[in-house]
């Protein structure tokens, strides 16, 4: 997939530059997500669970990721910004660029629809007294728990291949696509 570049006042230096802090600020969001999945994932819920009794530890688990779903939905949002503004710069989007912002819109997607549907309605049957597995509210907590579950680790096996496109992406230097409507050559300097 490729663009036409625009006519742009900024110049190639500062467009690099724009397009790194960009980058920087996805990774940084990334590393608060990813790094929040996996604590609470592997470390925080198994030992709530299995060291504080029933319904005090539901209790505290559902604030907990209730809160971490606007943590994580903030994150996507970061990083679906830095993929617009490295978008922005008009060059020609390799392969790579592609399947990043591809894989970051579907990461998005995941932790949305987790923090606006199953943590919902998770604590929502958990705040009427469903217990997991038992009756149908039960049956129903316990498929909601499984979605949350594959969406956490959906959501870290796509920011894992995000952050290494990153580094294949900013370990190569793209060259500009010239524009030969306009009659500018490379990054819309005027042809000698």
């Amino acid at each position: 997939m490729t663009s036409a570049p625009i006519d742009s006042p900024m110049s190639p230096g500062a467009a690099k530059v724009v397009v790194r802090v960009a980058s920087s600020l996805a990774l940084i969001a990334i590393a608060v997500w990813l790094g929040g999945l996996l604590a609470l994932g592997a470390l925080v819920a198994p030992v709530v669970f299995s060291m504080v009794p029933l319904p005090e530890s539901a209790d505290a688990m559902v604030v907990v990721f209730r809160r971490f779903d606007t943590v994580a939905m903030t994150c996507a949002a970061l990083v679906l910004c830095a993929e617009a503004i490295r978008r922005m710069r008009r060059l020609r989007l390799p392969w790579v660029d592609v399947v990043r912002a591809s894989l970051s819109v579907a990461a998005a997607g995941a932790a949305v629809f987790q923090g606006t549907r199953i943590s919902p309605r998770i604590a929502e049957l958990h705040a009427s007294g469903a217990v997991r597995g038992l009756g149908d509210a039960g049956m129903e907590l316990a498929r909601l728990h499984d979605v949350a579950e594959a969406c956490g680790k959906a959501q870290t096996v796509l920011l894992l291949v995000v952050v290494v496109l990153h580094v294949v992406s900013l370990t190569s230097d793209p060259k500009p696509t010239p524009s030969h409507r306009h009659g500018r050559g490379p990054e819309g300097a005027a042809p000698r």
